[in-house]
């Protein structure tokens, strides 16, 4: 099916093609209908499926078709997304639709990290869309006219993410500037929602939404090559070392769980004469895009990263992706492995797992249905041994966040609880 089987308008299927779109993925091809009929949208999809065009196609097209102000622009769709990077990726791609229309969006991106006043100077005279992250949204509103309150369209891109404990009295925040939530298009998009979203999803989207789900197939995709080796983890450095020399691979993304690991495996490659460098969240960023730009053109080798590139990031053909540390949830795995495979090429996707963590990866593994066999390798024999374990009350749950509640999430229940006796959290 093509995009304009969907009712896309051939201006516009024109410049998604010239843009490398060719035909619709599944996600792109169950959304786009609805988007396009103004329903609200509740989509699930891997990484990698297509959802960024999924929403910024058929929303784009309702802002074609809708009559030019001629006064100040009123703002038209709203996207909030978690990070820098992926605010960057958005506005990149209207930006190269838009080359190929005859009316082309006015985009503000309003993000942290960089100084706020170009970001109020982009918002003189309105703007059509805009691009933010939550905070930085509501320090522009504070110190702008921006308003809010006639958006035709939210998007809440990795929208999980977003409701999560760190960004939830944010989103509180923005959503009391927002028209009602009957009176608004909301999309919700991300490739894992866990039970915790779910339950407030019923304030965020009408009743009639429209569902998509596109099944992960990672575990069972062969474009994706998973492994697991058990070693030493003293050992990991050694190691890492070897599957990027050897290898053969252009590019490593190196997942660790700290910005000191990500700076100190950076450091450790670079004394051993690979390009690495050390990629998170308390980079100014400047550094964080001048990393990201050399990693995607390959003058980069390894970019050392936490969390913050797991999510919206995209990295054509990247062919290697390793857990120097696991991840935290079962959800973050699959974050991680699906920056490589990506629209059908190849990937390799190592977790490395020490006798510390062993119990850790048999639970991710088991949530995410994985049959991998932990290999161990000659050249690394095995000599520390697991640290003795006590029973947490719900069972041994590896440190994994799951059925037991977190600290930050019995603070949250019971702020709940305060505001409106309830033990739930608060919807937003």
């Amino acid at each position: 099916m093509s995009f304009a089987a969907l009712g896309l308008a051939p201006s516009l299927a024109h410049a998604a093609q010239q843009q490398g779109l060719i035909a619709p993925t599944a996600v792109q091809s169950a959304a786009l209908p609805a988007v396009l009929q103004g329903q609200d949208l509740l989509a699930c999809a891997p990484t990698g499926s297509g959802k960024t065009a999924a929403y910024v196609l058929p929303l784009l097209q309702q802002w074609m078709l809708a009559d030019a102000p001629a006064g100040p622009r009123p703002t038209h769709t709203l996207v909030l997304v978690p990070t820098r990077e992926l605010a960057s990726q958005v506005a990149e791609l209207l930006y190269h639709l838009g080359q190929s229309l005859g009316r082309r969006p006015k985009v503000a991106v309003l993000v942290g990290g960089v100084s706020i006043n170009p970001q109020l100077l982009a918002l003189r005279g309105g703007v059509d869309w805009v691009i933010a992250t939550p905070g930085r949204l509501l320090d522009v509103v504070e110190h702008s006219r921006l308003q809010l309150d006639r958006i035709h369209s939210l998007v809440l891109d990795e929208a999980d993410r977003l409701m999560d404990l760190g960004f939830a009295e944010e989103l509180d925040r923005v959503l009391a500037l927002l028209p009602a939530t009957g009176q608004r298009q909301s999309l919700l998009l991300s490739a894992t929602f866990p039970p915790t979203v779910q339950a407030v999803i019923p304030q965020l989207l009408r009743a009639d939404h429209a569902k998509v789900q596109v099944e992960d197939t990672h575990q069972q995709d062969a474009t994706i090559v998973q492994r697991a080796v058990l070693l030493d983890g003293s050992a990991r450095t050694a190691l890492l070392r070897e599957l990027v020399q050897a290898a053969g691979a252009p590019r490593t993304l190196v997942f660790v769980a700290s910005r000191y690991s990500a700076e100190h495996v950076a450091f450790k490659l670079k004394a051993h004469g690979i390009t690495a460098r050390a990629f998170h969240g308390e980079l100014s960023q400047g550094a964080r895009q001048a990393a990201l730009q050399d990693f995607k053109t390959g003058s980069l080798q390894v970019l050392v990263t936490t969390d913050l590139a797991a999510r919206g990031i995209h990295i054509a053909e990247l062919p290697q992706v390793v857990n120097y540390d696991l991840p935290r949830s079962p959800t973050d795995y699959t974050h991680r492995i699906g920056r490589t495979g990506r629209a059908g090429s190849s990937g390799l996707a190592i977790s490395l797992v020490s006798p510390a963590t062993q119990a850790h990866w048999q639970l991710i593994a088991k949530r995410n249905a994985l049959e991998l066999p932990l290999e161990t390798l000659d050249a690394y024999p095995l000599t520390e041994q697991p640290p003795a374990r006590a029973p947490h009350e719900d069972g041994d749950n590896g440190g994994i966040k799951g059925k037991r509640m977190s600290k930050k999430d019995k603070l949250r229940a019971a702020a709940a609880a305060a505001a409106g006796g309830q033990s739930q959290p608060d919807p937003h």
